[in-house]
């Protein structure tokens, strides 16, 4: 599913099977980038700057915007498929694109300037030298964050460290946007809820289903123009009742295994 780049005695057999995503490594599976938006006309410019032009596609995902959001989008690139989003919030908005998008990888990027597309190679050199799940931490070796304060980052690390405990995983970081995965993991992963919390349900599900993870050092950098969604109270109590839900069906599945030999234990792997 993925080589490094071709020598040069072999180019011209192969070269229209590969597309290089860097000087030492090239690759055959698609990516698409799927991008949740929401009146972020004034963000995107800077969003679709940092894209790397190897990418097979991408998504937007428009939240009934009311400023220029896909008028801009199809600008700055003429291929993205907009699609238009029917529900509410940002879960409901990734599950959307997740659905639309054709890439066998795919990336999930916030609309806001706050994250860095050149960062994307990163994230497909873990896929395809095989993690299932790339999942960005602002604050393992090499990441930071512009836009979090004390009490953000406070809440961050006790919900971290409750799913570290709760669920066996080993993350620095827990609620961060930036991930990437191979398709596969959707059939894995069941997504059903709508908000923020999104991202926490994914990394608890890919490790209670055994996925091999691996964190990228992510740098998030402030929002460029407008105001966020985001409610630090709000969002972290929904977290927790995640986190909580998820503790619990976790024991059920452990009591079903018990009465059952034929089904194993639960487990997860993160480097």
């Amino acid at each position: 599913m993925s080589s490094v780049l071709p020598s040069r005695s072999q180019a011209p057999e192969t070269a229209g099977e590969y597309r290089p995503i860097s000087s030492h490594l090239a690759i055959t599976p698609p990516v698409s980038v799927v991008i949740p938006a929401m009146n972020e006309a004034e963000n995107l410019p800077y969003v679709f700057k940092t894209l790397p032009a190897w990418i097979h596609e991408v998504v937007l995902v428009d939240g009934n915007s009311t400023d220029d959001t896909v008028a801009v989008a199809r600008d700055l690139w003429p291929g993205v498929k907009v699609v238009r989003q029917q529900g509410r919030g940002k879960g409901d908005a990734l599950t959307t694109g997740f659905e639309a998008a054709t890439g066998d990888i795919i990336v999930m990027v916030d609309a806001d300037g706050s994250a860095d597309g050149n960062e994307i190679v990163s994230y497909v050199s873990a896929l395809v030298s095989g993690a299932d799940f790339a999942k960005g931490s602002r604050f393992a070796n090499g990441g930071g964050t512009d836009d979090m304060t004390f009490i953000r980052k406070l809440g961050n690390w006790a919900l971290c460290t409750a799913v570290n405990r709760k669920f066996g995983a080993r993350y620095t970081d827990l609620c961060y946007g930036y991930n990437a995965f191979w398709r596969h993991c959707l059939d894995k992963i069941e997504l059903d809820c709508t908000g923020f919390e999104v991202e926490t349900l994914m990394n608890i599900r890919v490790v209670k289903a055994g996925l091999k993870v691996q964190e990228i050092p992510s740098h998030e950098y402030l929002r460029i123009h407008g105001t966020s969604n985001l409610r630090a109270v709000r969002d972290g109590l929904r977290v927790l009742k995640v986190i909580l839900k998820e503790r619990s069906n976790r024991r059920e599945l452990r009591r079903q295994d018990r009465r059952s030999p034929m089904l194993g234990p639960v487990r997860g792997e993160v480097r």
